[in-house]
């Protein structure tokens, strides 16, 4: 059945391309909404991005017709911009005031009453927003298209449960002869007999790796059956993009890094590393704060920083020897990677939970041949206030890509940093 949704500001700078993702049903984009981007459209930051690439969208469909009386979208859907005039349409209730969220609630009031006999629904990603919404009467939402349901998020790993496999008859793994608790996509990997294996979706069959508890990268040696996982994918060329979810000192960052270091410096497969995290607002402009890009984004990569110092540690040197060499290690600002095309180097973007997954495209798309990009963060570890563990682009991507054999993901659980903070993370 058709439906009317009425599209919040925040919605279409999550996503601009999200009036196509709304079926065959109308899509109305109240007339406060398009005030609201173009005063968004001149920031520094991503926000003012997606803004433009708004209105770009918008322009282009004028072409195809009027759209204060309605456009047929591709996807069959009916869009139309609308502006009220209150005097003459409906009463404005008291309770209501002047503020964007509020002439958004009325524009969602006026078409239900004027269109009873379809459903009005509001879709915006403010919770507030739905709270209100719903405490007036008027349907809310979020924007549903690029959730993940977090507790079916792909584990990236998995384990026979069927009857005790002898391991040593077989060099290579058909998985049909194991009952796994995980769907085989590629590179997915398998922990069976105390060995780690990873899916080869060009053979059918799952293979030994090499990386072990024995295995040293950059002076560590995992310590449980995740963190193998984790540096295999790390460690592997073929593998340009590697996810790692997980909570707070499960080793995320430590692996990510000191994989990097034996990659750049050891292997010599990637010519520097580039670190970068989500600036929280996110593109917030850092230029008030003193020193290079290096000395202004340190407070917010301290954990990068302090694996760095412990890594180096390792090897009897200090981190400051490696970060004085700017062909080894680069800082990078996430609002100024648009348009760059990054070659042959190894990206870390922490905490990419703070990323929705329009800013991880845009991240994704800058690699450029021989680039690999590691993503780590804790979906339940938000500071994005419009986004959750369900709708952020960490959990997007590892959704999105798990039937590409160009990318693996580990879903790491066992908290190794200590056991006061493995506890807490349990039980706080």
């Amino acid at each position: 059945m058709i439906k009317n949704y009425v599209i919040d500001t925040n919605v279409l700078i999550h996503d601009p391309r999200a009036i196509f993702k709304f079926q065959d049903n109308n899509i109305f984009i109240p007339f406060p909404v398009i005030e609201e981007i173009d005063k968004l459209k001149t920031r520094r930051d991503k926000v003012s991005e997606s803004a433009r690439s708004i209105n770009r969208i918008l322009d282009g469909l004028r072409g195809e017709g009027n759209l204060k009386d309605g456009i047929k979208l591709e996807n069959g859907g009916f869009l139309r911009v609308m502006a009220v005039e209150p005097q003459k349409s409906i009463d404005i209730p008291r309770y209501l005031g002047t503020s964007p969220d509020d002439s958004i609630l009325y524009y969602a009031m006026y078409i239900k009453k004027m269109d009873t006999n379809i459903s009005t629904i509001l879709v915006t990603k403010d919770l507030n927003l739905r709270i209100k919404a719903d405490s007036i009467g008027i349907v809310a939402q979020d924007y549903l298209s690029d959730k993940v349901e977090i507790d079916k998020l792909y584990r990236g790993y998995a384990f026979h449960t069927g009857k005790p496999f002898k391991t040593d008859e077989y060099e290579d793994i058909p998985p049909d002869l194991l009952e796994l608790d995980e769907s085989v996509f590629p590179n997915l990997y398998l922990w069976l007999n105390e060995r780690p294996y990873r899916y080869n979706g060009h053979k059918n069959v799952f293979s030994p790796v090499n990386t072990s508890y024995i295995s040293e990268v950059f002076g560590i040696r995992p310590k449980n059956y995740e963190q193998i996982f984790a540096f295999d994918a790390l460690l592997d060329p073929s593998i340009p993009l590697v996810s790692l979810v997980g909570i707070a000192g499960t080793g995320k960052t430590l692996l990510s890094v000191a994989a990097g270091l034996k990659m750049i410096l050891e292997s010599k497969f990637y010519k520097k590393m580039l670190v970068s995290k989500p600036v929280i607002p996110m593109g917030k402009d850092i230029g008030y704060l003193p020193g290079s890009i290096e000395d202004k984004m340190k407070p917010w990569l301290q954990p990068v920083y302090d694996n760095l110092e412990f890594l180096c540690s390792l090897k009897g040197k200090k981190v400051d020897e490696y970060l004085s060499k700017k062909d080894i290690i680069e800082v990078e600002v996430l609002s100024y990677i648009r348009g760059r095309s990054i070659p042959n180097q190894y990206i870390i973007i922490d905490e990419a939970q703070n990323l929705t997954p329009h800013e991880i495209k845009t991240i994704i798309t800058r690699a450029g041949e021989g680039t690999k990009i590691v993503l780590t963060g804790d979906p339940f570890q938000i500071d994005n206030p419009y986004l959750d563990n369900s709708s952020n682009g960490l959990v997007y991507v590892a959704s999105k890509f798990k039937g590409s054999p160009l990318a693996a993901h580990v879903s790491m659980f066992k908290g190794e940093r200590s056991e006061l903070a493995s506890k807490a993370a349990e039980i706080l």
